[in-house]
């Protein structure tokens, strides 16, 4: 055990099952720790280090902010922020936003959102459908949104007004939906649920659904968005537009920033009834404004479609091989490799031990994150890895 992870050992809450390796260097795909051994990493920070790691057009923004001016309070206006805000909105089909500092804040902000249009609009409704295998966040009224028990079974009672359905089951939602029922909430492609891929019109058929009903639809685009799955926002490959989108993780391309956005019939909060101390500040928001520009200008999110499917393919060439796979699937570079057995954790471990960073998202599933900056090399040393492990079980 090193010198810091005895450090961690005493004065930590033992929140996190680390993986026992120090990182203190990143640069593009790759990290170094403490000893100086290098990895691929595809985990690339649960999907936040889109660009990859210290990116130059992100450490540069950040330089020149952190010179300039690092934060102030939302009682001002401030460049950045205002910046972004135009960027995303006029990237999207939303037409006003609101940065705060998580994916868990996001939705916090959206759900408030929801409710007061309910109240507004629906006769008081309050309760959000949320789905089975989904992950919203760590708040309390996330986890209650969150549709795992193994979440949930710690804290409870949960907060009222989630309901929690079966993903991919249009009838499941429209069961559940009474005149209490304000807004529909879920993930494009679950990603903590195992990269989750619904079928190809269920969206769409919940879009058509809260249209008739008058309830809002709110995607969860905290893991799918800014270019991860192939386009900009998950949404655009669905032929549908949300009222309500939520952001994080990727949004910042490593500092940490959340967002909800709204199409203007949603936006209903009102001067006091929301805000953040640091959310939006000009640090964030300038890094966010170089990460977002960066991506639209130089098809980042092309890449991420074309190395994704170059990705699948590979990995898919290896299940052929090997009868432990049952399953490899993904979108753009959100990418899972499902086995028969609950090996995640020591498939974990082996590529770790080879110089790859991967994520054991299921006891059965490791789930593949890599920044979108990632080349076909680089994916066929993480294949040949991945190979190595899998190799061990045959």
């Amino acid at each position: 055990m090193s010198q810091w992870q005895e450090i961690e050992n005493k004065y930590y809450m033992k929140t996190f099952k680390r993986i026992p390796v120090t990182l203190v260097k990143g640069e593009g795909v790759w990290v170094w720790d403490d000893s100086g051994k290098k990895f691929l990493d595809c985990v690339g920070g649960w999907a936040v280090n889109c660009l990859g790691h210290c990116h130059p057009a992100i450490v540069d923004a950040v330089i020149q902010q952190a010179k300039t001016l690092i934060h102030t309070s939302n009682s001002f206006y401030t460049i950045p922020q205002l910046q972004l805000a135009e960027l995303l909105v006029k990237n999207s089909a939303l037409d006003r936003i609101f940065f705060c500092n998580s994916g868990a804040e996001a939705n916090e902000g959206a759900v408030k959102l929801a409710r007061k249009y309910g109240k507004i609009h629906l006769n008081g409704a309050y309760e959000i459908i949320t789905t089975n295998g989904s992950f919203h966040g760590r708040t309390l009224a996330m986890t209650a949104a969150t549709g795992q028990k193994k979440f949930q079974d710690p804290y409870t009672p949960m907060p009222a007004g989630f309901i929690n359905v079966p993903y991919n089951d249009i009838t499941a939602i429209k069961n559940a939906t009474s005149e209490h029922v304000c807004a529909v909430m879920l993930e494009p492609v679950q990603g903590e649920g195992g990269v989750i891929i619904p079928d190809e019109h269920y969206l769409q058929s919940i879009r058509q659904w809260c249209d008739e009903k008058g309830i809002l639809l709110i995607l969860d685009e905290i893991q799918t968005g800014i270019g991860r799955l192939g386009t900009l926002f998950a949404y655009q490959q669905n032929n549908i537009e949300p009222d309500v989108i939520t952001l994080a993780k990727g949004l910042g391309g490593s500092l940490p920033i959340g967002a909800f956005m709204a199409k203007e019939k949603a936006s209903v909060l009102g001067p006091g009834e929301h805000g953040s101390t640091f959310g939006g500040n000009p640090l964030v928001c300038a890094a966010g404004y170089a990460t977002v520009k960066f991506i639209l200008e130089n098809n980042i999110s092309e890449n991420a479609a074309k190395m994704g499917n170059y990705f699948i393919s590979a990995l898919s060439e290896i299940k052929k091989n090997h009868t432990i796979i049952t399953d490899v699937r993904g979108k753009g570079l959100l990418i899972a490799v499902e086995f028969n057995d609950n090996i995640s954790a020591k498939i974990v471990e082996l590529c770790l031990e080879n110089g790859l960073l991967v994520n054991g998202v299921q006891p059965n599933t490791i789930r593949l994150m890599p920044p979108l900056i990632i080349t076909r090399d680089e994916i066929d040393n993480a294949v040949k890895i991945i190979n190595k492990a899998v190799d061990s079980f045959q």
